[in-house]
């Protein structure tokens, strides 16, 4: 198979590239290249700009498109447009927050997607990333109808994750000592490997699998507590977990899923002004599970990820994730 990858040396993209390589698929990919320039010498790279760049893309063809990195709706029509020519198939990765809300917990692939009404914003924001992945898919599915995929993925983790979002707890964990664990013990979390996602996701391009999939794990429910004990375990670790309730966070304005990850409150003042959210790691996968998604254990991510994140420099400045200090802070307010 001859396979196009729009993006391909950051994250998703880098893991797709070598899951395509590694089945002996031939491989282009187009980029700007700035991230990460020249990870990949024996693949055929095509530097251009989804913004008006993608004359170099003209008169060439390929089996399948994975698009990785469509964000505004106006380049993925353009993109989408140009290829469809061109293409046998178009995969586009898209999220869960391009639904409308998250009050409703296993929410399927039919639920109702976020609108911006009349507005066509061309800035990504956190308000905007939601609406505008949903207008994305609709371009994609306009400009090859029947003839493209479209992947919901959650929480994407594991090495080389540039958010430190899912990072942190096994970089915490391994520290050991008492940490904080936020919200409620039993509320439910969901993620996916970075690494399960590439496969089945090139997978399902190589049969040419159409329609919509939410592209989440486990595939069983795990709470919070079973998230945390689950990496003690397998990182040998001697933390101990001290729990602190919805309420107390954000009295001490605690931000939640960046300053604490994976943590979205149940109840309390938060939930009150935004509205309850827990949904978003409740996300409903029987539809993608049924069409072979294959997930690998907890443990295993989190020993990759923690030996991936041993590699990077101690002062690199993470993204997400508490300060030590400031969780002492918050636990010395518990002793209190």
């Amino acid at each position: 198979m001859k396979l196009l990858i729009l993006g391909g040396t950051s994250f998703l993209g880098r893991h797709m590239t070598e899951t395509a390589l590694s089945r002996g698929v031939e491989v282009t990919l187009f980029n700007r290249g700035i991230t990460a320039p020249g990870l990949f010498p024996e693949v055929e790279t095509i530097h251009g700009d989804r913004d008006g760049e993608l004359s170099p893309l003209r008169d060439r063809y390929w089996d399948a498109v994975i698009d990785t990195s469509g964000y505004l709706p106006r380049l993925v029509r353009d993109s989408a447009r140009l290829l469809a020519d061109h293409i046998g198939h178009y995969t586009f990765v898209s999220s869960i927050s391009a639904y409308a809300a998250f009050a409703q917990s296993g929410q399927d692939e039919t639920a109702p997607l976020a609108d911006l009404g009349s507005l066509s914003p061309e800035e990504v924001t956190p308000d905007t990333y939601g609406p505008l992945k949903a207008m994305c898919e609709k371009e994609v599915e306009q400009a090859l109808p029947r003839r493209s995929l479209v992947l919901r993925p959650g929480l994407i983790v594991g090495p080389f994750d540039p958010t430190d979002r899912f990072t942190y707890w096994p970089a915490r964990l391994a520290e050991g000592g008492g940490i904080l664990a936020p919200g409620h013990p039993k509320r439910q979390v969901q993620w996916i490997d970075v690494r399960d996602l590439a496969d089945w996701m090139l997978s399902l391009t190589e049969k040419r699998k159409t329609g919509i999939y939410n592209a989440v794990g486990p595939a069983s429910p795990i709470t919070m507590e079973e998230f945390l004990l689950t990496g003690i375990q397998a990182l040998n670790s001697r933390a101990s977990l001290i729990w602190m309730k919805d309420a107390l966070l954000y009295r001490h304005g605690v931000e939640p899923w960046m300053e604490l990850p994976l943590w979205l409150p149940q109840t309390g003042p938060w939930v009150e002004k935004n509205g309850p959210i827990q949904g978003m790691l409740e996300i409903g996968n029987q539809k993608a599970l049924s069409e072979g998604l294959s997930l690998r254990t907890l443990a295993e991510t989190m020993q990759d990820t923690l030996i991936w994140d041993q590699t990077r420099p101690r002062s690199l400045k993470r993204k997400a994730g508490i300060s030590r200090e400031r969780e002492q802070q918050l636990l010395a307010t518990l002793k209190s």
